[in-house]
């Protein structure tokens, strides 16, 4: 949720409470309306499962980040099958929706996937990825370890670890505009009109989805319709160790920041505060990521986490019962049958991945700007380039430690 949202919640509820304690000068009519608008929202939160046209509104409200993610991992990583990624990533959102029975998106991991698309990594490496990363966070939900690790990484670090992605995503996405200079631009300029509509108004941001959309009817014009085929059954991959030391140290690392800060203990936060009888605890959602990539990554899924942002877009555009997520699996499991041919990635043209690796970008940092210091955000960000996003966390780390210490220092000599 924005500022703005927070701050309007906020004035509703402060304008609740002034209600209770101020004369009554509503008329009878006015009353009822109230009563019904009180017993609606509380139905609302008590039924969980709920299919109407806002639950479908919202069901695409955070599917911004998710096909970009996922088609650029597929397009690098020719070891990979973008198909099994829809699969799962649809099974988990329908199981979500049903388990919270409250609009608990799924989301590929933005570290992992900024970085394979960037550097090109491996199959193996990606699902040694996922098995170390649902080992971690099923652990630490079984022994309750959230709140206390999340508390133990400055936010700068983690401001600096999103800015450092977006400029990762930003550099590949040059070599890809730049070969689709036309298209890519076409492209943008729909991502950009529909994030000031989303601004302005209630008008979900589809942009990524109608962009693909558009560059895969331009690329069946261009190349006719690929052959249909099924998708093959997933099949057991076993990582080597290789793959599970460059997994931990390529992937692993940089990720655990932003799922410590916003799969977990954001999303956890949002949950209270817009369904306080709902809410979900961190330990709960740290428990669903572990299983969700215990499961899936060995099976050839990509690893998924929950996301703060995911779900205020999806709040924002009517969802509010687990019946988005059931919506938003089915949809995606469209997508799962639609790419079963390899040749489907093909027809997207290349300006139009461009395009959409530079929406991720933006997605990832104008977030990265709010922070209590700008060295470390900026230092993180600019090592991510320099020497790569795990040294640079590291060294991120050290000097918000540092920082903070003088700072104590001070304090405690004055």
């Amino acid at each position: 949720m924005d500022r703005a949202d927070r701050e309007e919640d906020t004035g509703n509820r402060a304008d609740g409470v002034m209600d209770r304690h101020a004369p009554s000068r509503t008329t009878k009519k006015e009353r009822r309306h109230k009563r019904g608008t009180m017993a609606e929202s509380a139905g609302t939160e008590g039924r969980g499962i709920r299919i109407t046209l806002e639950e479908v509104a919202g069901a695409v409200g955070d599917f911004g980040t998710i096909f970009p993610i996922l088609l650029g991992v597929a397009i690098v990583c020719p070891d990979v099958n973008i198909s099994h990624f829809f699969l799962f990533l649809a099974a988990w959102f329908i199981i979500a929706g049903f388990y919270y029975r409250l609009p608990i998106p799924i989301e590929p991991m933005k570290a992992i996937g900024a970085i394979v698309i960037a550097e090109g990594l491996s199959g193996g490496e990606i699902v040694a990825s996922g098995i170390v990363v649902g080992a971690l966070f099923l652990l630490l939900g079984l022994v309750g370890g959230m709140t206390w690790i999340g508390k133990r990484i400055p936010r700068s670090v983690i401001r600096g670890v999103q800015a450092g992605l977006a400029l990762l995503l930003l550099k590949t996405s040059l070599g890809y505009i730049l070969a689709d200079a036309l298209f890519a631009a076409f492209s943008i300029g729909i991502i950009l009109l529909f994030f000031v509509a989303s601004q302005r108004a209630r008008v979900p941001d589809i942009s990524a989805l109608l962009v693909l959309l558009i560059g895969l009817a331009a690329g069946i014009a261009a190349q006719g319709m690929p052959p249909f085929r099924l998708m093959p059954l997933p099949a057991l991959i076993i990582p080597s160790p290789t793959d599970f030391i460059a997994g931990t140290w390529d992937l692993v690392l940089p990720q655990i920041p932003l799922t410590l800060a916003n799969a977990i203990l954001a999303t956890s936060l949002l949950t209270y505060d817009l369904f306080p009888k709902k809410g979900v605890d961190p330990d709960r959602l740290s428990r669903t990521i572990g299983a969700m990539n215990l499961v899936s990554t060995p099976l050839g899924g990509f690893p998924m986490c929950h996301g703060a942002g995911g779900l205020a877009a999806m709040y924002r555009f009517g969802a509010r019962t687990g019946g988005a997520n059931i919506v938003a699996g089915l949809f995606i499991l469209i997508f799962a049958v639609a790419f079963a041919p390899p040749e489907v990635l093909t027809l997207i043209p290349l300006g139009v991945f461009g395009a959409l690796l530079v929406f991720v970008a933006l997605e990832l940092g104008k977030h990265s700007a709010k922070t209590e210091s700008y060295l470390v955000t900026g230092t993180v960000a600019v090592l991510t380039l320099a020497v790569g996003l795990t040294v640079a966390f590291i060294i991120g780390m050290v000097l918000a430690y540092a920082l903070q210490w003088r700072v104590n220092r001070q304090q405690s000599g004055s």
